[in-house]
């Protein structure tokens, strides 16, 4: 009797669970997913420039303005911020974006580089750091052990990419190279995840490069995460997609990859 008794109370359990499925949206964290894709709510003038996560919320940033979103896309808030805004990261409770104010990818340095740091709950800006060391435009960001690495812009000509390392009070540090050849207008987005750094490109096709902690050149992949790549749990990525309508204007959205040493990453087969 008592495990019949059991039984049943575990097929009602697993029949409540797929009416909840049905009647309303499932938060990510309530069934831990290995797979997702989320879409932002709403339409933006300008394209996704690069995304950050703190697996409760997820930070949109659309060049003229920063969205934040639940785990389902749903908006919570959004501000309107200086074009051009572009890659952002989460680090304690705060978003850390790089701004380039100036021309991106000259080859005399006319940039205006910095970044803003945002409080994450409220979107209330809480500073600027100068960053002007990131010589051809700062574009994208990511935290690494205490420090801030910024990425950007870079003439055609040039056949290495740098990325900008600072402290955690905007103090710069060095300069590193990465040996990647060249990239369409440099670096997009960055993100340190899984021991090793991402790095998503421009181009026709898109690039991924990816490092080791040091910027020793693993692998360059035709994969296109130039608007975001972050890392997650479970030894997931999560990469950005996005679009535009001359009419409705951009979105966004998000889905979760797979690091794989040979491709890449892998996304969810079709």
């Amino acid at each position: 009797m008592k495990q019949k008794t059991l039984g049943m109370v575990m097929l009602c359990m697993f029949a409540t669970i797929l009416q909840v499925r049905a009647e309303s949206p499932v938060k990510i964290s309530q069934v831990q997913a290995n797979w997702f894709k989320i879409d932002c709510e709403g339409n933006y003038p300008h394209h996704l420039q690069g995304v950050c996560t703190d697996e409760k919320s997820i930070y949109w940033s659309f060049t003229t303005t920063i969205v934040k979103t639940d785990m389902n896309g749903k908006l919570q808030h959004k501000i309107p911020v200086a074009n051009h805004h572009g890659d952002l990261c989460f680090h304690d409770d705060k978003l850390y974006v790089a701004v380039n104010l100036g021309k991106f990818n000259d080859p005399k340095g006319n940039a205006d580089s910095w970044v803003y740091v945002y409080n994450s709950d409220t979107l209330e800006e809480l500073a600027r750091h100068e960053t002007q060391e990131v010589f051809h435009g700062a574009g994208g960001i990511g935290f690494r052990n205490g420090h801030f690495f910024v990425v950007g812009g870079l003439p055609g000509d040039i056949e290495v990419n740098y990325v900008y390392e600072y402290d955690g009070k905007f103090q710069f540090q060095k300069k590193h190279i990465i040996e990647s050849g060249q990239t369409l207008l440099g670096i997009q987005t960055a993100t340190f995840a899984h021991n090793r750094w991402w790095f998503g490109c421009y181009g026709d096709p898109q690039i991924l490069l990816v490092t080791d902690a040091n910027f020793r050149m693993l692998g360059r992949h035709k994969l296109n995460c130039s608007l975001g790549i972050e890392g997650i749990s479970n030894g997931r990525l999560l990469v950005a997609s996005g679009r535009c309508d001359k009419e409705k204007g951009c979105r966004g959205s998000v889905q979760t990859a797979i690091p794989d040493e040979a491709a890449g990453y892998l996304l969810k087969s079709k």
